[in-house]
């Protein structure tokens, strides 16, 4: 069998996992110890984050032809790929988070909802909370001024009795 055919299978799992993802974040992982790497991909799979390191010539091959493509000008060294279907930033998140413990990890470059941001850019989504989190603190600040008025209402009612 060729080295080609072998290769195959490996681009086309690239090219799948990307195709409908909301996240793609590029990282160079170089300098993480194992005990750190499976702490991190544990959570990582628990946010429902696809964690895995191909060649640089595979995703080359991968990225031609998708949103992905501006990746293509990073893919030197020690690189892996996160990529996430649901949370765009739950990827940056993880991986920004664990970048500051381990200072050789390094977020290189993503592609998020079909937008490429360079590493200043993933860093700035990494730094948005999770649509959960949003989502609560739009339902608080609905409910606020709310229960404010039921408050002084209560307090009216209460004076004049």
């Amino acid at each position: 069998m060729a080295k080609v055919e072998l290769k195959k299978p490996v681009v086309e799992e690239i090219s799948n996992s990307i195709k409908d993802a909301a996240a793609v974040v590029l990282v160079n992982y170089k300098g993480i110890n194992v005990e750190q790497d499976t702490q991190m991909r544990k959570e990582l799979r628990e946010a429902g984050v696809v964690y895995k390191v191909y060649k640089n010539t595979m995703m080359n091959f991968a990225f031609k032809g998708t949103a992905c493509e501006d990746l293509c000008q990073h893919l030197e060294g020690t690189n892996a790929l996160a990529v996430c279907t649901e949370d765009a930033t739950a990827p940056a998140r993880i991986l920004a988070k664990y970048a500051k413990t381990v200072p050789t990890l390094e977020l290189v470059a993503g592609v998020v909802e079909d937008t490429y941001y360079d590493k200043a850019g993933i860093e700035a989504l990494s730094q948005v909370p999770s649509r959960e989190e949003l989502l609560g603190k739009l339902l608080g600040s609905i409910q606020s001024p709310i229960a404010n008025f039921a408050r002084v209402l209560n307090q009216i009612a209460e004076q004049q009795a």
